[in-house]
């Protein structure tokens, strides 16, 4: 089932009992994940524990990874939710995307096991095949543009929120992995703001990246 599942194209729900269904998926997986780790998890006990078929499992996440990319974009939009849409006052555009990003990671980390899960299948996981990576970047690029006041982002400026987002999964797993202290991965991520965006189209015009404390 698994072997034929992964070469079709995942389903969306329709209708707002699909959805109730696809939500439960999510809620469970994730569940699982923290307590056991991603390999660990295994596709019929996500559809026990969510009171689905087999096969309605793989119609909506044709493998683990699909699900699991599924869950982090489900996160993400959470998160969206949660986080004003408006930039705060005298905060710089690296100061903003810097403390949602801190956020973030602190929420992430309340779950390790979980993150690894979500930031793992999100790497190895190609855009043509899970869609649902296009809405985790979308979306998180969405909400540092919204914390940061930049409604009218250049080519430039996408560029540069591309190049942060990658630098912060890397420092994510690195942490994850044992390889950085928290407080040094919330440090590099700290860095990477003021280095990268300060090149962004709203930044204070001739206004070099502050030094470090």
């Amino acid at each position: 089932m698994a072997r034929v599942a992964e070469g079709r194209a995942a389903a969306e729900p329709t209708s707002a009992e699909q959805r109730a269904r696809y939500l439960r998926i999510l809620e469970v997986a994730a569940e699982l994940a923290s307590d056991k780790g991603l390999e660990r998890v295994q596709m019929h006990e996500v559809a026990k524990g969510a009171g689905v078929a087999i096969g309605t499992l793989y119609r909506y996440f044709p493998s683990k990874t699909h699900l699991f990319v599924g869950v982090m974009a489900d996160q993400v939009e959470r998160l969206s939710e949660r986080l004003s849409k408006r930039p705060r006052a005298g905060v710089r555009p690296d100061e903003a995307a810097f403390e949602v990003m801190q956020k973030s990671t602190r929420a992430l980390m309340r779950r390790p096991a979980l993150a690894m899960a979500m930031i793992s299948s999100s790497n190895a996981a190609n855009a043509a095949t899970v869609s649902d990576v296009g809405r985790i970047d979308r979306g998180f690029r969405k909400i540092l543009l919204d914390a940061m006041g930049l409604e009218h982002p250049t080519a430039h400026d996408i560029t540069l929120l591309r190049l942060l987002l990658q630098l912060w999964y890397g420092v994510l797993q690195s942490s994850l992995n044992g390889r950085i202290s928290m407080p040094d991965a919330e440090s590099d991520v700290r860095l990477a703001c003021r280095l990268l965006l300060a090149g962004l189209s709203n930044a204070a015009p001739g206004s070099p990246p502050p030094a470090e404390d």
